[in-house]
């Protein structure tokens, strides 16, 4: 792809938004290397990886990705056995950890089964090295510095040394004490020269004794390091000589220990930043969003609401742009500041973002081509240096252009012919059109010359097309109107604007007759297109209502089957219950009158034996009276809830009295001092109470009948959801009449946790809150009691 296309179209531009979505340095590589490609394997490659990322990006927020540095100069260096310092460890440490946070992301996709066409492959190239990384984490903290835990030895220096400095501070503090500190300039313990020392005032300097390390820019306070504690400084100074040589035996033992592992580790790296570019095109196209076309070899580009990704998105205009299929050639006509411009750079600028596996802000169901070149002559290049002028620098550019185009080309031409006269502007216009078409190109031309509104009509695989222009407002709508030459609106602009009619009148007979048939031709055909578009829009929401109509049909149609086979399956099933049950009540029946038959040689059961045992078994038949099926009085009783009614809650055992009906089956109700939203189903309408006794006396089940468990666990909850859950159940706890319950929060960040002790600190109804014990899950629970 030539150079100058990229610098026309302002592909960087894009590039550059792209770079705000990055977080590392091998990512930023990535982008910055990216150019458009003519590989279709390649392209579909890139737009599959930007497409999986979009999924992921929907599905999971996107990949977790911390920030990384370049890591080539550390390994480079250690390649050649220098030593990297604990910061570079850290960066290194940072690459090996992600890896591992990697993998264990993209297993629970796979865990979760969601399909991804390229994304793990790139985690197959990821190398675990778990021991190294467990090595340099220990070692080395984020900041690079070496933790105790580097090495028994340095952990036992360090343990020295804060021994030592606290006997140091000791010392010190009992000398700037008491009488002493009339001979200081002030009562602190400072440090010159890695040696603790007290700020003496020059005229005491023999007060103390020791070694003057420094003094103040006045000379009158000298920091004196006392003769009663040079000894422990000496010690200290040997400790930390001790810390410093350990640090330095350590950095160089891991720094080997990378040796073996570099190759891997820079391959980790790049892979790394490689997803964190794919993710960085999935951010970009949500932030616009962005879809990924499906892709024609054949080069028939369909870009369905097709917006300029560098406009504000909240102004640019939409417009389908479609070229290849039906026509090769588009010619656009129309005035200038009708966007006539944008919408070249739009089709050419989205075509090159296509072929470099970007994101394109368009509709669904868009396509694009794969060409081999894109070339635009598209603004005023005049040059004074070169003494050019403006139609000298376009036909410059066009001749360039003609000399490499083909049938794999899309070519973008703007104000085709301009800056001569407009007679031979318009000529050489159409002739370099034809050339173009001649070669299978695919182009697309502005003009202002009316000629080329005829060469639409006239070529083969040409159509015209328009920038719509609103003349009650006197202003652009910048929608492309395919099929519709663009016209003069001189006529209609001056009239508005109140010139006398009869000049306009003059104008009109002035004008060439075929011109002013093309103006009212066009004109005509504007109409004809809105009306059809009206029609269009009116025909397509009727379309619409009837589809999700059907699809409505087509799955109430299917639930119902489901649900008719659920219930036939439990009906069989209960009536097969009870059959065997009657079945094992008429054994025992038959066996209890073979018993008695048998027994003392009796050859004839007794009649009151037979009515006995007829009776037994008359009571295996059961009753199915509907009016008292519970489930039909229930469903019966809930179709006639209304505001104001009293109910009994079944789930409580209480009275209430509805409020309002707040949607998908659910009511409001009033219970004493509470209210709560109950589903339709756990309510049944009760007779109003009778005259209300002196004293109330509640109702509430006990705790062992309450269907509310004891325990509430929000592990895996978002904070706002477990907050509005465990606000519902301490309502329903205390209608169940508990004493205490308890709260599984688990421990995680503890943001969940301290949220829920804020809530409870301020809950009337509870007495006291704590942690549970630690064979109850510790500070991962907290045991509510209620007052």
């Amino acid at each position: 792809m030539n150079e100058r296309i990229l610098q026309t179209l302002e592909f960087d531009a894009v590039k550059n938004k792209i770079a705000n979505y990055l977080v590392t340095e091998p990512g930023q590589e990535s982008l910055a290397a990216l150019i458009p490609s003519t590989d279709p394997e390649e392209v579909s490659q890139w737009l599959a990886e930007t497409k999986d990322g979009l999924k992921i990006q929907r599905l999971r927020g996107g990949i977790p990705l911390p920030k990384i540095e370049n890591i080539r100069p550390q390994m480079k260096r250690i390649e050649i056995g220098a030593d990297l310092n604990g910061l570079e460890l850290a960066q290194v440490t940072r690459v090996l950890t992600t890896t591992n946070e990697l993998n264990r992301f993209f297993d629970d996709l796979a865990d979760a089964e969601i399909e991804l066409a390229y994304l793990y492959d790139w985690q197959k190239q990821l190398v675990n090295l778990p021991e190294l990384t467990r090595q340099l984490k220990t070692a080395i903290d984020e900041d690079g510095r070496v933790t105790d835990k580097a090495s028994p030895e340095l952990r036992i220096i360090r343990n020295n040394i804060r021994r030592s400095e606290q006997t140091i501070r000791e010392q010190l503090d009992g000398l700037i004490r008491g009488g002493n500190a009339k001979y200081l300039s002030d009562t602190i313990v400072t440090m010159r020269n890695d040696r603790y020392v007290i700020p003496v005032k020059q005229e005491y300097r023999g007060v103390f004794g020791g070694v003057v390390h420094d003094q103040s820019a006045s000379g009158q306070t000298l920091f004196i390091e006392p003769k009663q504690i040079v000894d422990s400084n000496n010690r200290l100074r040997s400790h930390q000589i001790a810390e410093r040589n350990e640090i330095t035996r350590i950095l160089a033992e891991l720094s080997a220990a990378l040796v073996p592992h570099r190759r891997d580790i820079l391959h980790n790296a790049t892979v790394i930043g490689q997803l964190d570019f794919i993710n960085g095109k999935a951010r970009y196209g949500k932030e616009l969003r962005c879809v990924v076309p499906a892709v024609s070899l054949e080069n028939h580009v369909a870009f369905k609401a097709a917006r300029h990704p560098l406009i504000d998105q909240d102004k640019v205009v939409a417009n389908d742009i479609v070229i290849g299929q039906d026509y090769q050639a588009v010619v656009i006509t129309g005035p200038n500041t009708g966007g006539k411009t944008i919408t070249l750079k739009t089709l050419g600028l989205l075509q090159l973002m296509g072929q470099a596996g970007l994101p394109l802000p368009v509709a669904e169901e868009s396509v694009m081509g794969i060409f081999t070149e894109v070339f635009a002559d598209i603004g005023d290049e005049q040059s004074i240096e070169q003494n050019l002028s403006t139609f000298s620098s376009h036909m410059t550019n066009i001749v360039s252009i003609l000399k490499k185009v083909d049938e794999h080309s899309l070519v973008l031409f703007d104000e085709l012919g301009a800056g001569t006269d407009p007679q031979e502007g318009a000529a050489l216009a159409i002739a370099i059109l034809d050339e173009i078409g001649a070669r299978s190109a695919y182009v697309m031309a502005t003009t202002h010359y009316p000629e080329l509104k005829i060469y639409g009509y006239n070529r083969p695989n040409t159509i015209n097309a328009s920038m719509e222009f609103d003349v009650d407002t006197l202003s652009p709508t910048f929608r492309l109107l395919i099929g519709v030459p663009g016209r003069s609106n001189a006529f209609e602009i001056s009239k508005r604007l109140g010139l006398d009619s009869q000049i306009i009148d003059s104008a009109k007979a002035i004008i060439d007759g075929e011109s002013q048939d093309l103006n009212e031709m066009i004109a005509d055909l504007e109409n004809r297109r809105k009306m059809t578009e009206t029609e269009y829009l009116e025909l397509r929401h009727h379309v619409t209502e009837a589809e999700k109509l059907h699809k409505d049909l087509e799955e109430a149609y299917s639930y119902f089957f489901e649900e008719r086979e659920k219930e036939m399956a439990k009906a069989k099933q209960k009536a097969n219950q009870l059959v065997e049950e009657a079945q094992t009540e008429a054994e025992e029946v038959i066996s209890d009158l073979r018993k008695m038959q048998l027994a003392g040689g009796q050859t004839k059961v007794k009649e009151h034996e037979l009515i006995d045992a007829k009776s037994r078994l008359n009571d295996l038949h059961q009753e199915e009276h509907l009016q008292k099926n519970k489930v039909l009085k229930k469903a019966k009783a809930a179709k006639k809830l209304k505001a104001g009614d009293e109910v009994m809650v079944t789930s409580y055992g209480q009275r209430g009295t509805l409020i309002q009906n707040v949607g998908k089956g659910q009511w409001q109700v009033q219970l004493g001092i509470l209210k709560m939203t109950l589903p339709e189903a756990d309510l049944q309408v009760v007779a109003p109470a009778k005259e209300a006794p002196t004293r109330i006396v509640s109702t509430l089940r006990s705790s062992n009948e309450s269907h509310v468990s004891t325990q509430l666990d929000l592990r895996g909850k978002r904070y706002e959801e477990a907050l509005n859950e465990v606000d519902q159940y301490l309502d329903a706890a205390i209608l169940a009449g508990y004493a205490q319950v308890t709260i599984v929060h688990g421990k995680g960040t503890g943001a969940l946790r301290q949220g829920i002790t804020e809530y409870l600190k301020n809950h009337s109804s509870v007495a006291s809150f704590g942690f549970a014990p630690a064979n109850q899950g510790g500070n991962g629970a907290t045991i509510v009691k209620f007052k």
